[in-house]
């Protein structure tokens, strides 16, 4: 992970996303469904559950959007059935696209990313295409603003936390774990009295490439196409932000 930072492109993408808040709650919401359908309604028992409620909260979606989640999920009845599918491709330069879909129409996802590359200079790769070049990490990101601790000091508490890396920069800490010790280093944090602006499970990549400048429309056209697919839960990218 050295070199790279999540953080900005976490920065461009809650920016872009301020002005499509509904969107992104009905997203989340399906994700806390079909969590809440598959292991129960419990954060404390189902830790799928767990982990699509605290994604919910740290977009500020309100309590009763996520509550009502749940409870349709639990209520008798059919209710819906969302398959988890993941697409391959890649953007302009070679850049590699890894897409993250919750859908229960596959033909209809596997349609409209396929749209979204082709209008965009990509191409829709093979299972296996790109996803080897991403690792699945946790990540986690403490905002340094008025907070009086300096790199060693919170190296250590990393460290003591169970956490595999820390990079540092001028505003944030960001902290990187093994996907299977991200909830046990999550909730130490917290304990210790970090203020986590954002904790996810996440796909890293072990590369960058840079995006050329006469591509960086085309590849902003891209990946917003992919997330505005109503389908799409999440997109991940190896491109230099």
């Amino acid at each position: 992970m050295a070199g790279h930072s999540k953080w900005n492109n976490i920065k461009q993408r809650k920016g872009a996303q301020d002005a499509k808040r509904g969107k992104i709650f009905q997203k989340l919401s399906k994700e806390i469904y079909k969590a809440a359908k598959d292991g129960g309604a419990d954060p404390e028992m189902n830790a799928s559950l767990r982990l699509a409620v605290d994604k919910a909260k740290s977009n500020n979606m309100p309590n009763d959007n996520i509550d009502r989640a749940i409870k349709r999920a639990t209520d008798a009845g059919q209710g819906d059935n969302y398959d988890e599918v993941i697409y391959e491709g890649y953007g302009p330069n070679g850049i590699a696209v890894l897409v993250h879909a919750l859908t229960d129409n596959q033909n209809r996802s596997s349609t409209n990313v396929r749209v979204a590359f082709d209008r965009n200079g990509g191409s829709l790769g093979e299972k296996g295409s790109v996803s080897y070049m991403f690792d699945r990490k946790g990540y986690i990101a403490i905002d340094r603003e008025g907070l009086d601790v300096d790199e060693d000091t919170m190296l250590m508490e990393v460290l003591e936390a169970g956490g595999e890396e820390l990079e540092t920069s001028d505003e944030v800490f960001e902290i990187y774990t093994e996907a299977s010790d991200f909830t046990a280093v999550r909730d130490a944090l917290k304990e210790a009295g970090f203020t986590l602006d954002q904790a996810e499970l996440t796909m890293i990549p072990q590369t960058t490439l840079p995006v050329p400048a006469d591509k960086e429309e085309t590849f902003e056209n891209l990946i917003d196409a992919l997330e505005d697919d109503d389908d799409v839960s999440e997109v991940y990218h190896n491109a230099e932000v």
